[in-house]
């Protein structure tokens, strides 16, 4: 009695029950209790709920004994946390009542799960973790009678609890005969067993001494793969021996691939694979694209493969993962054997009927027998009974298997997961299968990954289990999470199928992939890699690229105390063609980063230094907007001592002029300026013999200058002789010059602003546009850039115009027409879709307004970029203007379609128009020269045309977005029909008669003819068709919707094809002609299609590509 353990504990774990037993009892009295409690557990819970004698909170699972006063039990009761992976697990118990068979309701015990964990912020949201517990009330008289309950749930903030409503009727915990309650108390107990969580601190490298991999939104698999590369330590050096130098930083998938080899091997945290993906040349949407796992790894190595030849690790991968294996055909009655050798990198095997890896490799190099219709040609022995396998030669010292869980189902249609169980060993003997193998002990294999998948065909999630160093140790790898595991979790718990509840582990997760390694050459595949072992110009390129993101994520976070600063200087403003001083959008100015807190003379300090001049050597101006819409400069003489961010009244960036000292005599100091004497004035030429706008220079006038003195500037910039006549203009703003009097003071002038800007003019010429600088200005402002795409090239990059809002349509085509090289009538114009980047409406030649006028009349705002589409003809605009647009197909002897844009007057005949037709297509020369014209719908003629109808009588039939017209040559045996011969209408279909497909066509039949003849002048006609494959189509008689199929003594009559009316108003030669065929019998020849090979990509996956070298 003295050694007792009792039950009635309030925050004990049963950690602590171990420890409190161990000071007072004798070891073998100790070692009975915790055989007692081990015997309590079943032979899953032994492995996966082990005790933790430790009671660390990141440990994996738990175990917690907590008493429950009934006599308090009114309202949710907790109990004390229990730490397993660093969360907080609790008891939670709610009174609750259920209904019985004779609908009394009587009260239960509602006993849950509860998981709660907050973080520092002190918020719960974002985590979550999967776990798996059993929930027991103890007996007190024997543990064989605890009445047990298991739960599975992925635990997160919105269902952070999981248990049972009813646990068990209050009625029978109270019952003394059960044996649960003592002195009206109960001892509950929970036994958890969790994953690492996601989105919480968990730190990966402090309980695991390794780092995940960040899941980008569907690359699970491609972090589960690199992962097992990684650890696969002798392809890891090698990838850090691949010369990388040189490689472009983000294109280089090598280059990538070390980095993210590196930072698994170095990094305190979990690794980002977004520059891995982005030298794929994937998109940010295939990152949320599921691709399959040995596809990937197969891509992936075939591109490391092709960077590593010609270096020194050239053959690396193949000699860790290639394996030889021999395919074989052998006569079973003749001495005739064929053999091939081929390499593989992996092995793909059937699980399906299948129990174990072993089975599986039994099967796969079991012969197949080919015997009956499926002998072997033997080449002179003939037809051949045989065998036809395959035998292993070699396997690689790194194996890796793929487990074909995805197969296709004839059944359903489509690709369905096989979940069956399938047990695979951590010692793998293949020796039974090499081929005369010698040494059997080299065929033993070590399981080194098991590559699970949870979820079904649509998607899921991947992980890995990985044994880095093949010494019994599990990790699993779950993104960027990393956690100790046990063996059984890794291995026996991936078998799949449901046989043993007891595991607690849901139906969908089981193995993908497995990767066996050699036992014989682990040591060599598994070296021991150190940082020092890794490349010095690698190390020294990884660390100084973190330091430069670590900076910019510095200057991220500061980007609020910082603004940029916008500087030119006057040598901007040279060639400037346009209003004001310069384009701030098309301009390239010097930027400065600088503190909003910095003042304008720190700012002229910094300045100053990067160009190389004295403080003194320059002096700021600020670019400031006017109510007239125009930006000029204006002084901050005055506010040197303010901040920049006051400068710039609260907006981002501050644009600046920099006036600078003559770098030719740099002793000369700037020009004196005085705020309230001086304005300086920034001055221009315009040139009207070459239409071209001159920047001169900027000049400081004092109050009582006389206006006419700036024309020595331009005079002695220019070089113009004295008596040279000279104008004067002062820019207002866009659209308005104002000359000024010469003679005039600055003081008389009504209004001087700093930063004006006057342009001066040779008064004496005329000009070769602009006769002055109004006009110039004037026609500035009319300017409109469009852009001019080709309609029929979508991926035309167009060509820019400079035009005149002003234009009018004629004015217009001349400009476009002399950038192409055409006469502008042979141009038509359309405007694009308001929806779409595509032509829409043709605009019409007798268009009256402007261009300005154009734009606005299909919502174009004036400031958005301008675009029309253009149409090159080989007809003047103005006759095509009077034609109609009629589209067709046109279908040659090759059976192939080319598209027909005709353009004919409304009255024409179908003749007239298949003339016009006869302009576009080349004809065959062999061939009767006469077309015709047909009306398809849906795979099947519907109208055949005559020559006479008129092109204004063609209606479709049906909706005209399926409607399509065709143009054929008629085959010369259909030019001439005797008086006993018609024309049949014929279609392919596969099934159903209303799944036709390709070209439908018209064959000539003779009254009384056999189904064998028609056979054989149709098998003339495919000449692109085998015989035998002609002979699997079958020949139906579609009436109404009916098919009857045609025997093969059928003779064909006109009566089944040609009504007694037609026959009464036409010979029947001639009654195919303008009349509705979809509503006559036809001609059916049904195709023994193979059914589409199925891709086994869902909508979330896709084949892997790597478009970078």
């Amino acid at each position: 009695l003295l050694y007792t353990i009792k039950f009635e504990l309030h925050e004990s774990t049963l950690g602590r029950v171990v420890s409190r037993v161990r000071q007072q009892a004798p070891l073998t009295m100790l070692d009975n209790d915790v055989d007692m409690e081990i015997e309590k557990k079943d032979a899953a819970e032994e492995d996966v709920m082990e005790t933790n004698e430790e009671d660390e909170p990141n440990k994996s699972s738990g175990t917690q004994v907590w008493t429950l006063d009934l006599a308090e039990f009114n309202d949710t009761t907790f109990s004390p946390p229990l730490y397993v992976r660093n969360l907080p697990w609790r008891i939670m118990c709610i009174p609750r009542s259920s209904t019985t068979a004779g609908s009394e309701r009587k009260p239960t015990l509602g006993f849950f799960l509860q998981c709660n964990p907050v973080d520092v912020q002190g918020n719960n949201n974002g985590w979550s973790c999967y776990a798996r517990a059993t929930l027991s009330i103890l007996s007190r008289e024997n543990q064989e009678n605890d009445f047990k309950r298991r739960i599975n749930h992925f635990f997160y903030a919105k269902e952070n609890d999981w248990g049972y409503s009813n646990f068990m009727l209050m009625e029978e915990i109270k019952d003394p005969s059960k044996g649960f309650i003592k002195d009206n108390k109960v001892n509950l107990k929970i036994d958890v067993a969790a994953d690492a969580p996601h989105g919480v601190h968990w730190d990966s490298k402090k309980y695991t001494g390794y780092v995940g991999l960040k899941n980008q939104g569907a690359t699970c698999y491609m972090n589960s793969v690199l992962q097992t590369l990684f650890f696969t330590s002798q392809l890891r050096k090698a990838v850090y021996k691949m010369p990388t130098d040189g490689d472009d930083v983000n294109k280089s998938v090598a280059l990538a691939l070390q980095r993210v080899f590196y930072e698994l091997q170095t990094s305190d945290c979990a690794v980002a694979t977004k520059k891995l993906t982005k030298s794929f040349g994937w998109e940010a949407l295939d990152s949320f694209m599921q691709h399959d796992v040995q596809e990937f790894c197969r891509v992936l190595l075939d591109h490391m493969e092709n960077k590593m030849k010609g270096t020194c690790v050239e053959g690396t991968i193949p000699k860790l993962l290639e394996g030889k294996v021999c395919s074989y055909i052998s006569c079973m009655n003749v001495d005739y054997e064929s053999k091939r050798s081929e390499s593989f990198f992996d092995i793909q095997l059937n699980i399906k009927g299948k129990r174990t890896v072993l089975e599986s490799f039994k099967d796969y190099i079991t012969p197949e027998i080919l015997e009956g219709d499926n002998k072997y040609d033997a080449g002179t022995f003939g037809l051949q009974d045989a065998k036809k396998g395959t035998k292993f030669q070699k396997f690689p010292p790194v194996l890796y298997l793929q487990l074909m869980r995805f197969q296709y189902d004839p059944l359903m249609d489509m690709n369905v997961k096989i979940n069956d169980r399938y047990e695979f060993p951590e010692t793998l003997d293949l020796s039974e299968f090499i081929e005369e193998s010698a040494d059997s002990a080299s065929e033993k294999f070590s399981l080194f990954a098991v590559l699970v998948h949870s979820g079904d065909n649509h998607g899921g999630h991947y992980v890995a289990y990985i044994s880095p160093k093949l010494d019994g140790k599990w990790f699993k790898f779950d993104d960027d999470v990393v956690s100790k595991s046990t063996r059984s979790e890794a291995i026996e718990n991936n078998f799949g199928g449901s046989e043993d509840e007891s595991l607690n582990v849901r139906h969908c997760t089981n193995a993908y992939m497995l990767v066996y390694i050699k036992e014989s050459l682990k040591e060599d595949v598994l070296i021991n890699i150190v940082d020092d072992d890794i490349p010095l110009n690698l190390t020294s390129f990884f660390e100084e690229e973190k330091k430069e993101e670590a900076l910019r994520r510095k200057e991220k976070q500061e980007a609020h105390l910082y603004m940029s600063v916008e500087a030119v200087t006057d040598d901007t403003f040279h060639g400037y063609q346009g209003n004001d001083l310069l384009n701030w959008n098309t301009v390239r100015p010097s930027v400065y980063r600088v503190k909003k807190e910095s003042s304008i003379r720190d700012l002229e300090e910094m300045i100053a230094e990067n160009m190389g001049y004295p403080v003194e050597g320059i002096r700021l101006w600020v670019f400031q907007s006017r109510a007239n819409s125009t930006i000029r400069p204006a002084p901050i003489e005055n506010e040197r001592d303010k901040t920049i961010w006051e400068v710039a009244e609260k907006e981002t960036p501050l644009k600046v002029f920099i006036e600078t000292i003559d770098q030719s005599n740099p002793s000369k100091p700037l020009m004196t300026y005085k705020r309230d004497e001086h304005n300086i004035i920034f001055l221009k030429y315009f040139d009207a013999t070459t239409d071209t706008m001159y920047y001169l220079t900027h000049v400081f006038l004092s109050q009582d200058s006389c206006i006419g003195d700036v024309f020595q500037y331009a005079r002695d910039k220019l070089e113009l002789p004295a008596n040279v006549p000279l104008a004067l203009y002062e820019e207002v703003h866009a659209g308005r010059t104002d000359e000024l009097t010469p003679t005039k003071h600055l003081n008389d002038m009504e209004e001087v602003f700093d930063g004006d800007i006057w342009v001066i003019q040779r008064s004496d010429n005329t000009g070769k546009c602009h006769n002055s600088v109004d006009e110039y200005f004037r026609d500035l402002n009319n300017r409109i850039t469009v852009q001019f795409c080709d309609k029929n090239n979508p991926n035309d990059p167009g060509i820019q115009v400079v035009l005149n809002q002003k234009m009018s349509y004629s004015e217009v085509a001349n400009a476009v027409a002399d950038y192409l090289g055409t006469e502008p009538n042979l141009l038509q114009f359309f405007k694009p879709q308001s929806h779409r980047d595509i032509a829409g409406y043709a605009i019409k030649s007798h268009f009256e307004g402007t261009l300005k006028d154009l734009f606005m009349s299909y919502g174009q705002r004036t400031k958005s970029p301008k675009k029309l589409f253009y149409l090159k003809l080989n007809i003047a605009i103005a006759e095509l203007e009077s034609k109609d647009h009629f589209r067709c197909t046109w279908l040659n002897k090759h059976r192939e379609e080319t598209v027909l844009s005709l353009y004919v007057a409304k009255n024409v005949t179908i003749a007239e128009l298949l003339e016009e037709a006869k302009k576009q297509i080349e004809l065959s020369p062999d061939g009767s020269g006469t077309l015709r014209l047909l009306e398809v719908y849906s795979y099947r003629i519907h109208r055949v045309f005559s020559d006479t109808v008129s092109y204004h009588n063609i209606q479709p039939s049906m909706a005209q977005q399926t409607t399509c017209y065709r143009v054929e040559e008629i085959p010369v045996e259909d030019t001439q029909l005797g008086a006993k011969d018609f024309l049949i209408p014929v279609a392919h279909f596969h099934q159903t008669i209303f799944q036709c497909f390709n070209h439908p066509f018209l064959f000539k039949i003779t009254e009384g003819e056999s189904l064998q003849s028609v056979r054989g002048r149709m098998l003339e006609r495919f000449k692109d068709i085998t015989e035998k494959e002609f002979e699997k189509y079958k020949f139906s008689l579609i009436t109404h919707g009916r098919m009857t199929p045609l025997s093969d003594d059928f003779t064909f009559n006109s009566s089944d094809f040609i009504t007694n009316v037609d026959k009464d108003t036409k010979p029947i030669n001639e009654a195919h002609l303008d009349v509705f065929l979809h509503s006559r019998p036809w001609l059916g020849l049904e195709h023994a299609l193979k059914p589409p090979k199925r891709s086994r990509y869902t909508y979330v996956e896709k084949p892997v590509k790597i478009h970078n070298q």
